[in-house]
């Protein structure tokens, strides 16, 4: 099957009489990849709470910003984006590959809408590589067999994992799917991980998860700070720890600390 086919296949998985996360995520982070059902549950979902385009906003900010440090910084040059939604501005291939254009990604979705994209829009420098692959985040064998026709698995990597665990609802499953990746891969290692919250402090936030849940598809799962903290157990957490996306390490002028949003993410490292 070549690739035109290929993708008018996956096209034609895609359903579009109900809204989809990746789809209203790119809406509200100024992307074009989204259909009118999804532009009106984004707009009712931002009606019952108006800062969450922020979220998404902020979220994509800590992508970055944590590409380029374990990049710049930390000197990793192999990363595992799963759940990597739609291509947007400064996708994780680009952010790495502008410190090593050497620098190699393995992007994971199963949305046919998300792989077609990919496919047209994910390309690598010559020096590097970029690849993509059609698996479930529960199917960790399949991921981590696959990724290392791409990734050297003796070398670090950082794993990411931003806004996807927020997909399974249980939350020991979603705790060992975490586990076992991270235990396969080697010392040195960084997990990128960013969750929704659920917070007394924040009571509309619920009210927007529960409109999705009636509304929408796939269903959301939110957890506390605390909860969110056990994904990063055995691992050293980089400084500021786990905070809000929009308030890790922030490029902001004259020092000003950003405002909180119920969007969390932290890095660790796999000693």
């Amino acid at each position: 099957m070549d690739r035109v086919t290929d993708n008018a296949h996956l096209l034609a998985g895609i359903d579009t009489s109900r809204p989809h996360t990746a789809r209203i995520w790119n809406y509200w982070t100024g992307g074009k990849d989204h259909y009118e059902v999804d532009r009106e549950a984004g707009d009712q979902i931002r009606g019952l709470h108006p800062g969450i385009g922020d979220y998404a906003v902020a979220d994509r900010l800590f992508l970055g910003r944590a590409v380029r440090h374990l990049a710049a910084e930390v000197g990793i040059r192999q990363f595992l984006d799963i759940g990597t939604g739609l291509p947007s501005a400064d996708n994780t291939h680009e952010v790495a590959q502008r410190v090593d254009p050497a620098a190699r990604i393995v992007y994971v979705d199963n949305d046919p809408l998300v792989l077609a994209h990919a496919r047209a829009l994910l390309t690598s420098t010559p020096e590097g590589r970029t690849d993509y692959l059609d698996a479930d985040l529960r199917d960790v064998g399949t991921i981590i067999e696959r990724a290392a026709g791409t990734l050297d698995l003796s070398q670090p990597v950082a794993l990411l994992l931003l806004g996807v665990v927020i997909f399974i609802e249980d939350d020991e499953e979603s705790y060992g799917i975490v586990r076992r990746l991270m235990d396969a891969l080697p010392a040195g290692s960084h997990l990128v991980l960013s969750h929704t919250i659920t917070s007394p402090a924040m009571p509309d936030v619920d009210a927007a998860v529960a409109f999705w849940n009636e509304h929408g598809t796939p269903r959301l799962t939110q957890r506390t700070p605390r909860q969110l903290a056990r994904y990063f157990d055995g691992l050293d957490m980089l400084e500021p720890g786990l905070v809000s996306c929009s308030r890790w390490r922030p490029e902001t002028a004259g020092g000003e600390e950003p405002g909180e949003v119920a969007m969390f993410g932290g890095v660790g490292r796999k000693p």
